[in-house]
């Protein structure tokens, strides 16, 4: 029991830091540094951070078979994943990005039946649903979305950017059966630097650095240390042994969270529709949970039974 708990852990206090960073995101980008620039920044401390972790800590080498698979989880787990939700939240509102990110779980399901890595259920898809359903109630209940202007092309590249995230929490998940998270995290943010980098050089290089106010600094520091590297670390440790539909889904309660941090500024209120909302949510994240618990169980009664 301790285990599936640690697990919630994990994934709640990483969305709980998404959902501060939307905010502090909007503050950077675009006024202090470019899209490209931000991600450059992001992806190459993370990827000294973990590397010199690894050094220190695992003893391990990756799989010539496994190489392909590994960059293309750099590409799409932070080198376009990164890229996308810079550049679109450049360009759209943060209420727009948190209303398209709801797609992710969806897309995880999909991806993850796809391929075969995550039995399909249709309590699994009931519970996404169900989680879809109060994260949007609970976005649309603000009224601030941009439906004008150059909001469209931030919400495409938003959109992308989620599609992006779904592909690497299913292409990842194999790779955790053979090899410790800090291995496979330091590869993958050192590949996604190789395809950062060219990008966002130029915008690093020209950025007004001494311009920077102490609040810009210390919410950078933040983007950097929690929003990238604590909450890559969180996400891939619940996926040790949980199912990427579970990691997913956990995306509904950005919203959710943000409105709850509002409410405690005394910046919203809290109407019955956030409170329906927010029972859909946690309805979602159950339903998803039990599934993985319900087939865990079966694939150990299984077992059992070649076993005899």
């Amino acid at each position: 029991m301790q285990q599936p708990l640690r697990d919630h852990a994990y994934l709640f206090t990483a969305n709980l830091i998404y959902a501060l960073s939307f905010t502090l995101a909007k503050d950077i980008v675009p006024s202090y540094l470019s899209p490209s620039a931000a991600i450059l920044v992001r992806v190459s401390i993370t990827a000294f951070l973990y590397l010199l972790l690894e050094q220190l800590w695992v003893r391990q080498r990756l799989d010539p078979n496994d190489r392909l698979r590994v960059w293309l989880c750099g590409l799409f787990g932070v080198a376009l994943n990164q890229l996308l939700f810079f550049e679109g939240l450049a360009l759209t509102a943060p209420i727009n990005a948190a209303l398209i990110m709801t797609t992710t779980p969806i897309l995880v399901l999909l991806l993850s039946a796809l391929f075969r890595d995550e039995a399909f259920t249709w309590l699994k898809l009931i519970g996404v649903l169900s989680g879809a359903a109060g994260a949007v109630l609970i976005l649309w209940s603000g009224k601030q979305l941009i439906p004008h202007g150059q909001g469209w092309l931030g919400d495409v590249l938003i959109l992308l950017n989620a599609a992006s995230y779904a592909v690497y929490l299913v292409m990842v998940k194999p790779l955790l059966y053979r090899y410790h998270p800090l291995l496979l995290l330091s590869r993958v943010f050192l590949i996604g630097l190789v395809f950062v980098a060219p990008v966002g050089l130029s915008g690093l290089l020209h950025a007004g650095w001494n311009s920077f106010p102490l609040v810009i600094w210390i919410e950078l520091a933040f983007i950097v240390f929690f929003t990238t590297f604590l909450t890559y670390w969180f996400n891939m440790k619940a996926l040790v042994r949980s199912n990427p539909s579970l990691v997913g889904i956990y995306i509904y309660l950005q919203p959710l969270l943000a409105t709850t941090i509002a409410l405690l500024l005394n910046r919203d209120r809290y109407p019955p529709l956030k409170i329906a909302a927010t029972v859909l949510i946690f309805a979602g994240v159950y339903l998803v949970s039990q599934s993985r618990q319900n087939q865990r169980h079966t694939t150990l009664r299984t077992k059992n039974v070649h076993e005899e």
